[in-house]
């Protein structure tokens, strides 16, 4: 098998002459010193099986291709392994296919040495069985407590733990086996620059980090290893990074068998005190890309390391100068940190899985997820630079795609520059940095790790791409136009359950999360009816449909070309925005779109062929880890001259305790005789993975020791309502309503004045009659004020949202006409359409019930009867097609004559099961003009008669209507 000879750069350097100017310090200081023999300063390279000693990395490889290989193929183990969960599909859904890279992925045994372990099965034999006892302890007391509470009387009735001081205890916990990577401090100098404080970096090898994770099993039933293309009929799928072009590239310039182990990292800087003067630090994140997006998407899932904390010092030098030394250090810290993995990158590693079988490692870096500032930072060019693209500051706005800045490239115009001037006089070398579009950051950590790009690992990031952008430039364009009346409308919507109601509008606030990011997101097209152009609609509607497509977890060529698209569509209506001087800077009025956010958007359609979905590099975990896995290290902290060895102890000592904690639980399992309960069996799961948010630690527990689950603490799982639910016809819906009713045995002319529903005895005769049924002649009714409605996922048909509530509650003070919601809803009834032709309608359910009989009846009711119906009022679709400024169908409230007074017009009302309903949907008011006082979120959805139905209500129904519409 042959392999192209990489580039000078993608490998690392024995000697690097423009790296004199950090130091390390003396031998004898109290912090460990770096190790003087670098994983690059190798004489000769290895081979990680038979430890051959070649010449290079290359002759390496080509020793591994050659026939008398050293890795005999009777070894090679090629067993069957989780279906990827881009293949985990219903039966019915036959137009998938898949290609698998053919040579990825192998396992070993090697002879002569002991079968591989996981990291639990390394810590089996282990005395100590006392780990929450400890955690609570450390967690909670300090070491003057500890101690304290051993000699309480209160052991004299009970039994002494395994430890009788706070010295023993600690003791223990260093003996624990696999307490995972060991925490290090490192001193750092820079050579002819003072600092205010001493440098420290606090920090463990991200290799053995790598290797803790890849070797969970808690994670075997959520792992990938191999390259694989997916069709969905004859289009391309793109979703986990697998899927990906570069995967299957990297593959192809591995060694046969090789498994790929993509890196991920995140980092931010972050206040990690909170008091005057509070100190800063720079917390590096690491996870692999062989865990399922989903589960390390979570933060609770554990898949994520914190694995440097990087100093922020103030260095004693001009200003100009300041964040230049930072970047350098930054570089740096990310050069000792990440060593070990640029050489599994280069020559490979031998690693075990969850599943304790032992693989031939490569460790590429594929993502590093950061916010822009930081990836100028990383990318090493000057602010008004694109991180990822030749574009400068004016090209930001243009409407075409700028080629990608390459990694070769940018380190070669630093490497010309470091040969004419020297990088430490910084005065000349940033001057002449800055001609070419340079920081002046002369060791850029990615220069030597193989196969990354930062044009490539630099993925585009939706919390800050696109949920910032939109709030400090959309959502100020709105605001400048609207003024208080964005407020009176946002006020005005209609309250729906777990969707965010801006009582007080949001004109006021300064600062928001990017979840609220997203609700303003949901109702802002519909809400600039009636003030704003058309052209202006329309730019605003096609960057949400930018947002909203560039967050599909499955993109398709066609998706991709849609996304394409919007964003054109965008650039051909912008014009519509500065014609209305909404875009505003300190001076006025401004009349260009300089934005580097916008120029960024037009790498996502080649970032979503590298490597994926793009959802999956979201910094809201990151965000998330900064708040949970940071800050309270360091409040814990005496803040003394050692306070960063408190900080490193504190660290080992919780990975230590989370591990074995684990471990103990699942050892005091009665697994089946015969049978590891630490080994996690590759089984398939029920199809029906009830949600994104899915615990796996919890998920394994459960299966090899059920009991055990209650002792931990994790996300509750979302409710499956398939398992016990009112299903529809096809079975791809389920419905739930609680099994005791909110009123019972309302009799006809109850119910119907309780909901104001005046056609609602005649509404059920022509229901009763359609179904060849004659009812008794006396009916009573049992009535519910709300039901839930479970679909499953637009983009994975295996996979169950959370339920959503829809309410038909009567009339109360809070809602005149009702808490009714909307839903759209599936029937060939002639009262609906007038040709009886089926499809998709629009209604507001006013009442939910069931037909009950008088206790003792005998009579048989016919299942159409006796399930649970809604009362409904009708809207009807404003043809030819949706609304073109909005994109969006327009639907009108459907009035007829009262039945029993002719001269009577009511709104048009009728019964269906509930099974006919296909979604829980939002209408939002067609406003045509300044919104009245007397225009609430409580009556909203009655006082208007024309609507529009919100395609953007949330993620999955925007997707599902844009299908619906096709059809």
């Amino acid at each position: 098998m042959a392999f192209p000879q990489p580039s000078p750069m993608a490998f690392p350097q024995h000697y690097d002459p423009h790296n004199p100017g950090f130091q390390r310090e003396d031998p004898n200081s109290e912090f460990d010193e770096l190790i003087q023999n670098s994983p690059f300063n190798i004489a000769v390279t290895q081979c990680p099986n038979c430890k051959k000693q070649c010449r290079s990395a290359e002759a390496v490889i080509e020793h591994l291709n050659d026939a008398d290989t050293c890795w005999p193929e009777n070894l090679i183990n090629r067993s069957m392994l989780p279906v990827p969960q881009a293949l985990q599909r219903p039966p019915e859904q036959t137009n998938l296919s898949a290609k698998y890279h053919p040579t990825s992925g192998y396992h070993y045994l090697l002879p002569d040495q002991p079968p591989p372990q996981n990291i639990f099965q390394e810590m089996q034999g282990h005395p100590l069985q006392q780990a929450r006892e400890t955690n609570f302890l450390v967690e909670n007391l300090s070491q003057t407590q500890i101690n304290k509470f051993l000699k309480l009387d209160w052991f004299q009735t009970r039994e002494w733990p395994q430890f009788k001081s706070k010295d023993e205890l600690f003791f223990f916990m260093q003996q624990l086996p696999d307490h995972g990577p060991k925490w290090q401090c490192t001193k750092l100098k820079l050579k002819g620059y003072e600092s205010e404080q001493p440098i420290h970096l606090i920090w463990r090898d991200g290799l053995e980090v790598t290797k803790q994770l890849f070797a969970n099993p808690v994670y075997a039933n959520h792992m990938c290893y191999d390259p694989h293309y997916i069709y969905q009929g004859q289009e391309r799928q793109f979703g986990e990074f697998w899927t990906s072009n570069d995967a299957w590239a990297i593959q192809d310039q591995l060694p046969e068998g090789a498994t790929i182990i993509p890196i991920i990292a995140a980092s931010d800087k972050t206040p990690v005190t909170r008091h005057t003067g509070g100190l800063k630090m720079h917390p590096l994140f690491l996870t692999i890309g062989n865990i399922q997006a989903d589960v390390r998407m979570k933060a609770t899932s554990h898949a994520w390391r914190c694995t440097a904390f990087m100093p922020i010092p103030t260095f004693i030098v001009a200003s100009e100068f300041q964040n230049l030394l930072r970047a350098r250090l930054w570089h740096k810290c990310m050069d000792l940190v990440c060593s070990n993995l640029k050489v599994a990158a280069h020559i490979g590693e031998y690693m075990v899985d969850p599943s304790a079988r032992l693989r031939y490692c490569f460790t590429p870096l594929i993502s590093h997820i950061a916010d822009l500032p930081e990836q100028l930072m990383i990318s090493c060019v000057t602010k008004n630079s694109s991180p990822v693209t030749t574009a400068t500051h004016k090209e930001f706005g243009d409407e075409t795609p700028h080629p990608p800045r390459n990694g070769t490239e940018t380190y070669a115009l630093i490497q010309s520059l470091c040969d004419r001037v020297d990088p430490w006089n910084l005065i000349v070398f940033v001057r002449e940095a800055k001609k070419l579009h340079l920081s002046g950051v002369h060791l850029p950590y990615w220069r030597n790790w193989r196969f990354s790009n930062p044009a490539k690992f630099l993925t585009p990031e939706i919390l800050h791409a696109l949920h910032k952008f939109f709030f400090d430039h959309v959502l100020k364009w709105i605001k400048q136009i609207m003024g208080h009346e964005l407020d009176v409308r946002f006020k005005s919507h209609h309250k729906r359950t777990g969707v965010r109601h801006f009582s007080g509008g949001v004109s006021h606030v300064n600062q928001m999360t990017g979840r609220e990011h997203r609700d303003i997101q949901h109702t802002i097209v519909p809400t600039l009816w009636g003030v704003a152009s058309p052209d202006f609609i329309r730019a605003v509607r096609a960057m949400i449909d930018f947002i909203y497509l560039a967050q599909n977890p499955l993109h398709t060529e066609s998706s991709i070309a849609s996304m394409t698209q919007a964003l054109q569509d965008f650039h051909n209506h912008k014009q519509a925005i500065l014609d209305a001087e909404a875009r505003r800077g300190k001076s006025g009025a401004k009349d260009d779109f300089f934005i580097p956010k916008l120029e960024l958007m037009q790498s996502f359609t080649r970032a979503i062929c590298n490597v994926g979905s793009l959802l999956q590099w979201t910094a809201d975990v990151s965000e998330r880890l900064l708040i949970t896995h940071c800050k309270h290290l360091f409040e814990r902290t005496s803040r003394q001259r050692d306070f960063v060895l408190q900080i490193a102890r504190i660290l080992d000592r919780e990975e230590t305790i989370r591990l074995f904690d684990l471990y103990t639980l699942l050892s005091s399992s009665t697994s089946t005789p015969g049978q590891d309960p630490l080994i996690n069996a590759i089984i398939m799961e029920d199809n029906e993975v009830a949600s994104t948010e899915t615990d796996p630690t919890l998920a394994w527990v459960s299966n090899v020791n059920p009991v055990a689950q209650l002792r931990l603490q994790g996300l509750r799982p979302v409710r499956n309502h398939f398992l016990k639910g009112i299903l529809s016809d096809n079975a791809r819906i389920a419905f739930n309503v609680t099994v005791k009713a909110d009123r019972s045995r309302l009799d006809a002319s109850q119910l119907q004045s309780l909901y104001n529903v005046p056609d609602f005895s005649h509404a059920f005769h022509l229901y009763v009659t359609r179904n060849g049924y004659t009812p008794p002649g006396q009916l009573s009714f049992n009535t519910w004020s709300k039901f839930r409605i479970q679909l499953h996922s637009a983009f994975n048909a295996c996979r169950i949202m959370p339920s959503q509530q829809v309410h038909a509650e009567p009339p109360s003070s809070d809602f005149p006409g009702g808490n009714c919601d909307v839903v759209l809803f599936n029937q060939r009834v002639d009262s609906v359409s007038n040709d009886g032709a089926s499809g998709s309608y629009v209604a507001q359910v006013r009442a939910i019930f069931q037909l009950t009989l008088p206790r003792g009846s005998r009579v048989q009711v016919p299942e159409c009867l006796s399930q649970v119906l809604l009362y409904i009022q009708h809207f009807d679709f404003i043809v030819p097609g949706p609304e073109p400024s909005t994109g969006m169908w327009m639907v009108k409230r459907s009035y007829t004559r009262d039945p029993s007074q002719s001269e009577r017009v009511i709104r048009r009302g009728s019964i269906i099961p509930l099974t006919d309903v296909t979604h829980a949907v939002e209408i939002i008011p067609v406003y045509q003009g300044p919104l009245g006082k007397d225009v609430n979120s409580g009556n909203s959805l009655e006082v208007f008669d024309d609507y529009f139905l919100n395609n953007f209500a949330d993620k999955e129904l925007y997707h599902s209507l844009s299908v619906i519409s096709e059809t």
